[in-house]
């Protein structure tokens, strides 16, 4: 993959489109979590979707490059 993309004349680094797509996934994730009654054993929700977010943009970002 480039390390970046072009929209019209504007040039966007990829890590931002990873960053959307982890965005997108993550809130599907909390809400199928949340739809399946699991985050009822989270301690602390905020956190939680915090480190998910983290470890998907992660794995996403190393897979990529």
């Amino acid at each position: 993959m480039p390390r970046e993309f072009a929209l019209g004349d504007v040039y966007f680094p990829t890590l931002l489109l990873i960053f959307l797509l982890t965005v997108v996934l993550n809130w599907v994730l909390s809400w199928l979590l949340a739809k399946l009654g699991l985050t009822r054993y989270v301690w602390h929700q905020s956190l939680f979707h915090l480190a998910l977010f983290v470890c998907i943009f992660a794995s996403a970002a190393l897979l990529i490059y």
